[in-house]
């Protein structure tokens, strides 16, 4: 194999996390928003809405995704493996994502039928995008202090993406629509699909692989997930990502439901007054309209606003969190540091347990060093995946990027699929009635359980199953240094 120690440029860390900031403003979309596209903008029914959205869900983790690992580990161009399908799928993906989100006048079965199908093919072609994308970070650099530098450059562009989708997105479409959802919606996401594209076609030609598989190095799939089943390492890490995004997603569908039943609503409005925010946008809205701009839509009711600055406060202490992951990493190891970052975080978890309805200061400032600690674990966990692809190549002599990280994806979608789950079946457990303006007593206090003692527990086991994970900083110090005198010097794929 040939690879660089090298340092990444600046130049080629930007022009990779640009990948990733055009695949979430997509990805978090969908995520966020698609249930509601669907129910109160398309008018799609309810229960068909869902079926779509599991089913193609389904499809894509246990199809898609590990079938197209396999694909891109077999891929052969000039520019690489991994490289050449961020090219081929950065048209399609924004053609099909401004699909996805139009609305033509089909009539009952066609429209689930135009849904079904623009759906479907928007996630097989963001499977053949994203999978090579997130394996193209194992292959940029085999030196583990430019991996964790990538990793924090990446997901500083999640972050942005995600507070454009969770804290900007509806107001944009309101701004875009003139008041039209439907209207704005297709403006919303036609920038998006011609924002996307460019930052994908970045990616590709200001990134390079540098680890490249021998020729010789022949595999089977079957060889492939038997190196898989026996890697340890990757196991655990498999583990921790279904856990992760399980608490990610139960932590998330639930918190709408904290602030609308739990929080006091006058007392979320005396908080946002006392703080400025309601000053805040009422100047915004007259330099807008003195403008001739339609206003910035932001929500009118305290829990709704309340709800949506609580998002926005956490997305930037992630950011803040971000930027001192690599300096932490380098010093003791991403292992160490992913621990006892991921621990500290829960204990803000926790804290929501403990907090009357009238605390809402108090909430805000879990939110905010939760997020920042939370913040220094997000790029460690895709770092460790790189680094379980070295540790296969270690052991077993022979590379299989992206299958390793196909798997890791699977992980993911699972964990999303069972976190988002669990919201519907505490508040069902409880006795959760939609149709009710105040909650009884106890589905109250499974709310309150679900955004603090529910969510903490899969943290907590990441936290435990770490002891089983063995590249600690002198294992990574290792094989970076063995894999390096095992890989002849010689050119990368451009």
């Amino acid at each position: 194999m040939s690879s660089s120690a090298e340092k990444l440029s600046v130049v080629e860390k930007v022009g990779y996390s640009l990948g990733d900031l055009a695949a979430n403003l997509i990805f978090q979309t969908l995520v966020t928003f698609l249930a509601f596209f669907y129910t109160d903008v398309y008018r799609i029914p309810a229960g068909t809405a869902a079926t779509i959205i599991f089913a193609v869900g389904l499809l894509s983790a246990f199809v898609f995704t590990p079938a197209m690992g396999i694909i891109a580990d077999r891929t052969d161009t000039r520019w690489g493996k991994f490289r050449p399908w961020i090219l081929w799928t950065s048209i399609p993906f924004g053609v099909l994502s401004l699909l996805a989100f139009s609305t033509p006048e089909l009539g009952e079965t066609g429209k689930v039928v135009y849904a079904l199908a623009t759906y479907t093919l928007l996630v097989l072609v963001y499977s053949a995008n994203n999978l090579p994308y997130s394996a193209l970070s194992g292959v940029l650099t085999g030196n583990m202090t430019q991996r964790n530098s990538l990793s924090a450059y990446r997901f500083v562009a999640v972050m942005v993406a995600q507070f454009i989708i969770q804290v900007l997105l509806l107001p944009l479409v309101l701004i875009l629509g003139g008041g039209d959802k439907v209207q704005g919606f297709q403006s919303a996401m036609a920038l998006f699909a011609a924002v996307g594209t460019v930052f994908f076609l970045i990616t590709f030609f200001t990134t390079r692989e540098r680890i490249v598989p021998s020729p010789e190095q022949k595999s089977s799939i079957a060889q492939d997930l038997a190196d898989l089943a026996k890697n340890r390492p990757w196991l655990v890490v498999l583990a921790l990502t279904i856990l992760v995004f399980t608490t990610l997603a139960l932590k998330g569908g639930t918190y709408v439901y904290y602030f609308q039943y739990y929080l006091s609503e006058p007392h979320l409005a005396q908080f946002l007054q006392g703080i400025g925010f309601d000053a805040f946008i009422g100047g915004l809205n007259a330099m807008l309209t003195g403008a001739g701009l339609t206003e910035f839509r932001w929500p009118d009711d305290a829990p709704t606003s309340a709800f949506s600055l609580f998002n926005a406060g956490g997305i930037i202490c992630m950011i803040v969190g971000i930027g001192f992951s690599r300096p932490l990493a380098d010093r003791f190891g991403k292992r160490d540091v992913f621990g006892g970052a991921l621990f500290l975080s829960t204990l803000f978890l926790l804290a929501f347990w403990l907090y009357s309805p009238r605390a809402i200061a108090l909430v805000f400032v879990s939110q905010i060093l939760h997020g920042f600690f939370y913040g220094i674990t997000i790029p460690l966990l895709w770092a460790m995946i790189a680094d379980v692809a070295d540790y296969s190549e270690w052991k077993n002599h022979r590379r299989a990027t992206a299958i390793v990280f196909s798997a890791m994806l699977c992980g993911l979608k699972i964990g999303l699929s069972v976190g988002g789950a669990l919201v519907a079946g505490i508040l069902a457990v409880y006795g959760y009635d939609a149709a009710l303006p105040a909650q009884p007593a106890e589905v109250v206090r499974g709310i309150r359980l679900a955004v603090s003692v529910y969510c903490s527990i899969p943290f907590l086991l990441c936290v435990a199953l770490l002891f089983l994970y063995e590249i600690d900083k002198s294992m990574e110090s290792r094989i970076e240094r063995e894999l390096g005198a095992r890989r002849p010097q010689g050119g990368a794929a451009t």
